[in-house]
């Protein structure tokens, strides 16, 4: 088997499984119990909260641990939208955002909430000065991506935080294909808040965290006993915290290693496919897209019947919740990229396991597998 879809989830790095044995097992006490036992799952969580502070850049107190993404996603926007609603009530986003976030955006709309859904251009980014137009005297929170999971393109984050806040709104990234990928550094950002989704990042699934800067306080999600600083109740996951720091951790440690190798490979998996099928189209912008995703078009069949001939390839039509649709995914549909081509689309996402022999047999695979579909 040969795994590119890494944008979908990551293997459990061994360092990070290493550092959760001893919590599965001997080390199982409650954070909140005064005891040994409990004081040693404390240490645990909060020396936790402070690898993933260390590789955002932040305090560890502005770290709150969530159960991954889409929870991230949802506190920070419902926890804006009815903490500030007396201020306002508009959300700007954009069309190409996860469904954990244009849902809860749904939601709120249907909850007598303004939305506004800015447009992206051809390649997938979005033009700072069409978020700076959507703004209105109601607007109380932005909330760009920072790296779209089906084409890579990185969004200019840090230009739209500056507008946001020259504005005094506050501004949402949802960094889960980024984080691991590319720096992620909340200052130089200009967020308030950020969220990550610990299975993109070689952590276990049902783990994240959201970045909160200090100073806001939201509404939470979930109300209980008053954990993670009375952001969100409910005892602590000690075993899944403890991988997420370690995870965090080993990326800061090898982010730049990763990142050079990894964009090596895909560019090679491209030229590859590139020299056999020259009508190839690459979804998404050629250079600020992320270093291991290639999301590309094959002419004349349909992407989901070439992953089905590819029985030994582990890859995706678009984003893993959408996977083998027959309808063209909304963020290609945004692009203006045409159904006759977005339909042929594939995404194939590297990551730090594979090899370059890996590569040049998936691009093998890959070719002949589309020469017999054109017959």
């Amino acid at each position: 088997m040969i795994y590119l879809d890494h944008n979908a989830t990551t293997p459990i790095a061994p360092e990070v499984a290493e550092a959760m044995a001893p919590y599965l097992y001997k080390k199982f006490g409650n954070p909140s119990s005064g005891y040994t036992l409990g004081q040693e799952a404390k240490e645990a969580v909060e020396a936790a909260r402070g690898q993933v502070a260390g590789l955002l850049g932040c305090s560890a107190e502005e770290v709150c641990f969530t159960s991954g993404g889409t929870e991230s996603n949802n506190m920070a926007m419902k926890g804006v939208a009815y903490t500030f609603r007396k201020k306002g009530m508009h959300i700007i986003t954009t069309t190409i955002e996860h469904p954990a976030i244009t849902s809860p955006a749904l939601f709120l709309l249907n909850q007598g909430y303004d939305v506004t859904f800015v447009q992206v251009d051809n390649t997938g980014l979005v033009d700072p000065d069409d978020i700076k137009k959507a703004i209105k005297p109601t607007t109380i929170l932005i909330s760009v991506m920072h790296a779209n999971n089906e084409t890579g393109t990185i969004e200019p984050i840090a230009a739209i935080g500056k507008i946001a806040h020259e504005s005094g709104i506050l501004f949402h990234t949802d960094a889960a294909q980024s984080v691991g990928k590319i720096g992620t550094d909340v200052a130089e950002l200009n967020v308030d808040f950020l969220s990550v989704a610990g299975h993109k990042v070689y952590a276990p699934k049902g783990v994240g965290a959201l970045y909160i800067r200090n100073g806001i306080k939201i509404e939470p999600l979930i109300h209980g006993s008053g954990q993670e600083r009375g952001r969100r109740a409910g005892t602590e996951n000690v075993l899944l915290a403890v991988g997420l720091g370690a995870a965090c951790d080993l990326v800061k440690q090898r982010l730049e290693d990763d990142f050079i190798c990894i964009r090596r490979l895909r560019d090679r998996l491209h030229e590859r496919l590139l020299s056999e099928i020259p009508n190839l189209v690459l979804n998404g912008h050629p250079e600020k897209r992320l270093s291991n995703t290639l999301n590309v078009a094959f002419p004349g069949i349909n992407g989901g019947a070439l992953l089905d001939c590819l029985t030994d390839i582990c890859a995706s039509t678009g984003a893993a919740c959408h996977d083998r649709s027959v309808t063209l995914s909304h963020v290609l549909a945004a692009m203006n990229v045409p159904e006759s081509i977005g339909r042929g689309s594939v995404r194939l996402s590297l990551g730090r396991e594979n090899t370059e022999e890996e590569i040049d047999q998936a691009a093998e695979t890959i070719i002949a597998a589309y020469k017999k579909l054109r017959g």
